[in-house]
């Protein structure tokens, strides 16, 4: 172990620890099994503290590349073949994790860590009253995120914040109007429709094929709003086929329409490379994207965004900015926060690698 830390750098010692870590287990330095130096060991030769070293470890367990045995030490789990397919080690047998803690459940240090950072770093600020559409903060890291990990270029202002999926669906209601006739998946998420209709809205029922929305159907509704989950549909679980996105956005240019992707479930895929969004098809044109962070951190984090391609952004302006944030500043400060450090984007990969390991076995 030759770890020197950088201390003129603003990320914490902790992380700079574990990203040393993680890049001497990937490398083979640490093979499969083997155990780590003991915390004081590594306490001494870094010149951090005991503590430090701990928050260290248990990140590396719980983004599962190592495992922590009582009175033994921490123990590498890391293997080839979790991340990039290659063949699995054969010499030794895989140790069994303690299964304490749901393997898709947030990493609940981190997040407790999360958030005594950004009492400290944010104090009173936090007493304030939230931007109407979000605090920038939030907005910033947002746009950073989609852009590297959906290729969704957009700026903060076409983001808006709010407390959950139904909240959003009500606003797109209210900002189209009882004017337009939306168009829905069949079978879909029970509450879209119900959001909906409670708005007054007239509701189209599309039927669902094995690569998406019946064309048919599509091509024959009076609709002009079309509703896709097109990841993951639910409860069917249908994903739209490429050509499908594109028939989709055909669609809403020849009826000078809107598509509304709710994206709902699309980072925890198994796949090793995401689908394209259709926001990011369209350019940003004619597309409405949402999703939440219900299903990735915590069905208790209500909180999603919409994005709004730049044609909507006066209309949205005009009829709904009176509107004022649902979300409190501190679970939008931690969330920034989160998307700042990268410790959502492990978290989303280590529940990827989880699930990918379970459809294998």
């Amino acid at each position: 172990m030759n770890f020197v830390l950088d201390p003129t750098t603003k990320k914490p010692a902790y992380l700079q620890l574990y990203e040393a870590f993680v890049r001497e287990i990937v490398s083979g330095a640490y093979a499969y099994g083997a155990r780590l130096p003991s915390k004081r060991t590594v306490a001494a030769e870094t010149g951090v503290s005991v503590i430090t070293v701990e928050h260290a470890m248990e990140l590396l367990c719980d983004e599962g590349y190592v495992q922590a045995r009582e009175r033994s030490g921490c123990f590498v789990l890391y293997r080839t073949d979790d991340f990039a397919g290659a063949p699995a080690a054969k010499d030794k047998p895989t140790p069994k994790p303690k299964a304490a803690v749901p393997a898709e459940a947030f990493p609940y240090s981190v997040y407790a860590r999360t958030v005594r950072k950004v009492l400290l770093d944010y104090d009173r600020q936090l007493l304030a009253r939230s931007p109407n559409d979000g605090c920038e903060a939030l907005r910033l890291e947002l746009c950073a995120y989609l852009m590297r990990s959906r290729g969704i270029a957009v700026e903060p202002g076409q983001i808006i914040i709010g407390s959950g999926a139904e909240y959003l669906y009500g606003l797109l209601a209210q900002l189209f109007g009882r004017e337009k006739r939306f168009a829905l998946e069949d079978p879909c998420y029970r509450k879209i429709r119900a959001v909906y209709e409670s708005h007054g809205l007239t509701c189209d029922l599309l039927p669902l094929q094995a690569d998406g929305i019946d064309s048919d159907s599509l091509n024959r509704t009076e609709a002009n709003v079309l509703h896709v989950t097109p990841f993951h549909s639910y409860p069917s679980g249908v994903t739209a086929s490429a050509s499908k996105r594109s028939e989709y956005l055909r669609w809403a240019r020849a009826r000078n329409g809107f598509v509304i992707e709710d994206n709902y479930d699309s980072e925890l895929t198994v796949s090793r490379k995401a689908e394209e969004p259709l926001f990011a098809l369209a350019n940003g044109e004619r597309v409405i994207y949402l999703n939440t962070f219900s299903h990735t951190i915590s069905p208790s984090m209500r909180v999603g965004y919409l994005v709004l391609p730049r044609q909507l952004n006066a209309l949205y302006a005009e009829k709904l900015s009176f509107y004022s944030c649902t979300v409190p500043l501190l679970e939008q400060y931690v969330l920034a926060e989160l998307l700042r450090s990268g410790e959502y984007e492990r978290h989303v990969n280590r529940v990827r690698r989880a699930r990918r390991k379970v459809l294998s076995e």
